[in-house]
């Protein structure tokens, strides 16, 4: 008991930490179901050329000896700036494509588009990868002041990139409730997501909206992914499957839609993991470890659809009357 207690400071910080991770990915799921009640299952892919777009600045700085001459706030500020610029274009582009000409199918036909779109990304980043660098496998390059650690307490030991991530997730969420509700541009989004065609009647260009959802979706994304490489370090095409998964369960369990419950998802599902996996193993003699998180995790999503179907703080649609 006494070891569990010792640990819960740390495994709390280690779970608020990969939560907001998730939230940051979940806010793309989250803008453009809030529109068209879509689930752009390719947002994973999205993601992650956000983090290929940040490892390849990194790489090529190293490689022309100018990595430790930039500050590192600086360098953090462009790299994901670029990866928001990136992953936001792909996310327009991905929107005329693949969904644009199915509007108005029956939803079953541009849900297959996306998951569609999304296999045809993975093999897209592999095939630049490869010709480029003849590796997709590629580690972001350590930037010291990131990794340095900071005491707060006795008992929680985190790392800046960890801090980072926190405080840039918590940027976004701001920034974003605030455009959505304060903007002119905000509430032609949400004019849009209440009914197209009276949006459209009154004067909204109903599909350059829908392109800036997208492209606010996809920036979101592409930070994720910069900050994913900063703090975990290894990628690949294939990435973005798990944290993307991770992030729509927690896009749902907040409520899909809903932009602050995207963040309250993903800080929830976060905890979860990091106590099953810190705490399953003592708790049951060894006879359940680590790799049991996601059973529980996913369990907790489907009790709380069956009790709360519209997720933890509500699910946020267009109402037809």
């Amino acid at each position: 008991m006494s070891l569990l207690i010792t640990m819960f400071p740390q495994v709390l910080m280690d779970g608020i930490v990969l939560g907001f991770m998730y939230a940051l990915i979940a806010l793309g799921y989250t803008m453009v179901y809030g529109v068209l009640q879509l689930i752009n299952f390719a947002h994973s892919e999205i993601f992650v050329l956000g983090a290929f777009v940040g490892v390849e600045i990194l790489l090529s700085l190293k490689a022309a000896g100018y990595l430790s001459a930039i500050p590192p706030f600086v360098l953090l500020f462009a790299l994901v700036a670029a990866g928001m610029a990136a992953s936001g274009l792909l996310a327009v582009l991905v929107e005329r494509v693949a969904y644009r000409p199915l509007r108005g199918a029956p939803r079953l036909v541009p849900l297959i588009s996306a998951i569609g779109a999304s296999f045809f990304l993975q093999d897209a980043i592999r095939l630049f990868e490869s010709l480029w660098r003849n590796a997709f496998y590629l580690t972001y390059p350590s930037v010291e002041l990131f990794d340095r650690r900071i005491r707060l307490g006795a008992a929680i030991d985190i790392s800046l990139k960890s801090l980072v991530v926190i405080v840039s997730a918590l940027l976004m969420l701001i920034s974003l409730q605030l455009f959505v509700n304060r903007t002119k541009v905000g509430k032609a989004i949400r004019a849009v997501a209440e009914d197209q065609m009276t949006a459209s009647l009154m004067g909204i260009d109903v599909n350059r909206i829908i392109s800036v959802t997208f492209l606010i979706g996809g920036a979101m994304g592409g930070a994720a992914g910069v900050l994913f490489g900063i703090q975990y370090s290894l990628i690949n095409p294939y990435t973005g499957f798990i944290p993307g998964l991770k992030a729509f369960t927690a896009a749902v369990l907040g409520g899909i839609g809903n932009i602050p419950g995207a963040m309250v998802g993903g800080i929830v599902l976060g905890l979860l993991e990091a106590f099953s996996a810190s705490y399953l193993s003592l708790l049951t003699g060894g006879a359940f470890g680590a790799e049991y998180k996601d059973i529980l995790a996913f369990s907790l999503l489907i009790v709380i659809l069956i009790f709360r179907p519209r997720g933890l703080l509500g699910e946020i649609v267009a109402e037809k009357t």
